[in-house]
């Protein structure tokens, strides 16, 4: 098979999801676009330069339905004559997006694609395009469907993590993501958005909260103690399939779990001939992609068994990756991610993470990979994994080195 190489991945800054966030006014067309444009400049992408843009995106529902991959490369600079796949794996969307067009690549079909994703949650709300296993009783009840905060404080009363190991990790992403901004860690992907007139809207992620520590976030109650044992009781459908737990412990507050932020992220993944061909020069081979479906009570433990499988299909142990990127949906995803493999947290997040800098869900995962490769490339290591739980039980992985 061919060799899927990145050439090149950026991301824009994650402004905060409301409507007093520096992003607010600018539309998921018009950040796609946007980011688009930029990698196009950067890497001189003229003409039919490449086979298909796939980008992510999950709440498919008025400014983002409607195919938005296609309308953002007619929105963009790029020539009309490339066609746009818009896919959903919910959080691991972006991705899947990159996942996707490196396996075609791998395949032939094509040399190069753009693969990304966009997610504006304080434009198109997280969860407004509706969802059958939460709302249709038939699938809810069989799967015993919980909301996905419930799922994060269930893995922490299944493995045993407390709210001081939540908070813990929670401070040290804001000061891992302060400390990388302030080193300038970010510079070589970030790009600038800027209005209509050229004028800069937002340069740097503007969700983050360096100053928090455990006394901030202790003051901070449990975000879904109350959904989950008063109304509508989804700890008691949780504790039927779960029965050895006496209780769902709740750990999770706004403070340890991923912020809710606008943001988007593009890869351009092609083969050894496509570089060559353009003078560009491959930053990293994508070794190996995984998918698995999971639990869907629990729903995010994804990143585990996910791992298991591209290593296990790979002849590779956890002791071959260098550095990892594990999006940090809740606190608890992390922390047992970093149980089941002993992997110290040093090599983990080095840079912060969605706690301190937000989840932009069809973003997030371009966004992880290419976070990854800078990483790799700034501490001289070869090889990282990027992984990301996803919503209805499921889990996704890259494999990346450094060429």
């Amino acid at each position: 098979m061919t060799d899927a190489y990145i050439y090149d991945a950026i991301r824009t800054p994650r402004g905060k999801g409301r409507k007093d966030g520096a992003l607010h006014e600018v539309t998921s067309l018009r950040l796609s676009a946007l980011t688009l444009n930029a990698l196009k400049e950067r890497n001189d992408l003229d003409g039919h330069a490449v086979e298909d843009v796939i980008w992510g995106n999950v709440t498919q529902v008025g400014e983002q339905g409607g195919c938005l991959a296609r309308s953002a490369v007619l929105a963009s600079d790029l020539d009309e004559r490339i066609p746009g796949l818009s896919i959903n794996r919910f959080c691991a969307s972006g991705m899947e997006a990159v996942n996707l067009a490196a396996n075609q690549v791998r395949a032939g079909a094509g040399d190069a694609y753009i693969a990304g994703g966009v997610e504006m949650m304080g434009r198109v709300a997280m969860g407004s395009d509706g969802a059958a296993i939460a709302v249709d009783p038939s699938l809810a009840m069989k799967v015993y469907f919980v909301p996905q905060g419930i799922s994060a404080d269930i893995i922490a009363t299944e493995y045993g993590f407390s709210r001081d190991d939540a908070d813990a990790l929670a401070v040290e992403s804001q000061r891992r993501a302060a400390a990388a901004w302030e080193a300038g860690r970010f510079d070589k992907s970030v790009i600038t958005v800027r209005d209509q007139n050229g004028v800069a809207i937002l340069d740097r992620d503007e969700y983050m909260r360096p100053g928090t520590d455990m006394q901030s976030l202790g003051a901070l109650k449990p975000s879904f103690k109350e959904m989950g044992e008063v109304m509508p009781g989804f700890d008691q459908l949780a504790l039927m399939k779960y029965p050895h737990l006496e209780r769902i412990e709740h750990i999770h507050h706004a403070g340890n779990s991923s912020g809710i932020v606008d943001g988007a992220a593009a890869v351009l993944i092609g083969s050894k001939e496509f570089g060559e061909a353009r003078g560009l020069k491959p930053r990293a081979r994508i070794r190996a992609t995984a998918k698995i479906g999971t639990d869907p009570t629990i729903m995010l433990t994804g990143p585990v068994p996910v791992t298991e499988k591209i290593l296990a299909d790979n002849g590779m142990a956890i002791s071959d990756i260098d550095l990892f990127e594990v999006n940090e949906a809740f606190a608890s995803v992390v922390l047992r991610f970093m149980q089941r493999f002993d992997v110290d947290h040093s090599k983990v997040n080095v840079n912060g993470g969605s706690i301190a800098m937000g989840h932009p869900l069809g973003a997030t995962g371009a966004i992880i990979i290419g976070t990854l490769l800078d990483e790799l490339e700034r501490s001289d290591k070869e090889v990282g994994l990027a992984t990301l739980c996803i919503a209805s039980g499921m889990g996704a992985a890259t494999i990346i080195e450094r060429v």
